[in-house]
């Protein structure tokens, strides 16, 4: 396991593992690559990006890559606590990782009371509202992102590795 973020020895809850990448239904496992590709730097981004303009369309997927983005900076900016994100490719999911989708889920799916619940284990109680509405975008457009390719986009399975 690994986690990517600066953090302080006693604040590493956020990255427990609380279950496998794998065991997600789409929306929330594509959430998950997603906040993981964008933290990882701008190879990520890019990726996120030519996803979801191949998927969208142009417009919508630009639309929808600046929606996700402005998502992840406000969770950074205003966040509780680091919000803390495993490896790429990593196959556990992690507590904060757990909820970020969680939220998406929620929004996405009109489910506004149970996302701001989410959202306020993220950020600040004054940002909650403001990032419902983004999450609520950025869900809708991974939907129909999902919906457009189909199940194929989740064929993308994490490196294993045997322990020795």
């Amino acid at each position: 396991m690994t986690i990517h973020a600066p953090i302080e020895p006693n604040r590493r809850r956020g990255g427990a593992p609380v279950g496998y990448l794998d065991e997600l239904p789409a929306v929330e496992a594509i959430t998950v690559r997603y906040l993981r590709r964008y933290f990882s730097g701008e190879d990520g981004r890019r990726l996120i990006d030519a996803e979801l303009c191949a998927a969208l369309g142009p417009d919508e997927g630009r639309r929808a890559g600046d929606c996700f983005a402005e998502l992840c900076e406000i969770a950074l900016s205003h966040g509780r606590r680091p919000l803390l994100h495993h490896h790429p490719r990593c196959k556990v999911l992690g507590a904060d990782e757990s909820v970020f989708a969680n939220f998406i889920a929620a929004a996405a799916e009109g489910e506004r009371e149970d996302a701001i619940l989410f959202a306020s284990l993220l950020v600040r109680a004054d940002v909650a509202f403001h990032l419902l509405t983004l999450a609520e975008d950025a869900g809708l457009s991974i939907r129909r992102m999902h919906i457009r390719l189909g199940c194929g986009f989740l064929a993308e399975k994490p490196a294993h590795r045997t322990l020795q």
